[in-house]
């Protein structure tokens, strides 16, 4: 199904690749048709809760081997895009998980708990699966003092094996709601997480197939750098919906497209 001007894949994580902690499919035997077939591949995922090094691990525990630098999250898409806007040293107040305190903090700035929140200069959000309401109370209050706001993603949902739970996007609407500010957005569908893996894959964009399960997001941002994308039907989107998208592949899952 991969059009042989194809060179590289930018693939999706979750509902891609897994589902919470189930793999889709055979993974090891997908990468190894992949490899047969000469495609160079970088993940890029709106999931921002884990380091690179941490989905290197989930990855050789489900029998796929990576490098680090293979994935790019859209922890990496934040740090990127507040390094561009903040100086080394700027006070963040963090809602979220491992993967993105580690990327801010690579680039120099300092994380605040919720005791320190009031001394923030900068909001950012992601999925953080311990948010309670003090969390969301101290964003609204700095969002609402006018201080910069920030999130990695507004994915609505997260696909697990038992169906769709709340994403990034639901709690940040609850923030969105309360100040009537929406934030500045790192991840897909906005084009800073595909430049980056445009980059490190060292090819154009016409000859990368963007791979993705959700259309609002991975097929949008694929279509904004100007890629070839391939939706895939083993996450959220359904074939139906496809159709005000138009993506250039359609296929049941990864290793039916790869095959």
């Amino acid at each position: 199904m991969i059009p042989s001007n194809i060179k590289a894949l930018i693939l999706d994580m979750d509902g891609v690749l897994w589902k919470g902690d189930a793999p889709i499919g055979d993974l090891p035997a997908t990468f190894n048709r992949i490899r047969e077939r000469g495609l160079k591949f970088v993940f890029a995922t709106n999931n921002g809760t884990k380091t690179p090094e941490e989905y290197q691990q989930k990855l050789h525990d489900l029998g796929v081997e990576i490098e680090p630098n293979q994935v790019i999250t859209s922890a990496l898409g934040i740090a990127f895009l507040m390094a561009q806007k903040h100086p080394k040293g700027t006070k963040i107040f963090l809602i979220g998980e491992n993967g993105m305190k580690a990327a801010l903090e690579e680039k120099g700035f300092e994380i605040l708990g919720v005791e320190n929140a009031p001394l923030a200069q900068a909001v950012v959000m992601g999925i953080d699966r311990e948010i309670n309401f003090q969390k969301v109370a101290e964003a609204t209050l700095l969002v609402r003092a006018g201080i910069p706001f920030y999130t990695t993603n507004t994915d609505r949902t997260f696909p697990t094996p038992r169906g769709e739970i709340p994403g990034s996007g639901s709690w940040l609407a609850v923030v969105i709601s309360a100040t009537g500010v929406e934030p500045i957005v790192a991840g897909k569908p906005f084009p800073y997480l595909m430049e980056l893996a445009l980059e490190r894959l060292g090819t154009s964009k016409e000859e990368t197939l963007v791979v993705g399960d959700r259309l609002e997001t991975d097929i949008a941002a694929g279509q904004a750098v100007g890629s070839p994308t391939a939706l895939v039907l083993s996450g959220v989107s359904k074939r139906e919906e496809a159709k005000d998208w138009n993506p250039s592949i359609i296929a049941e899952s990864l290793s039916v497209l790869v095959e």
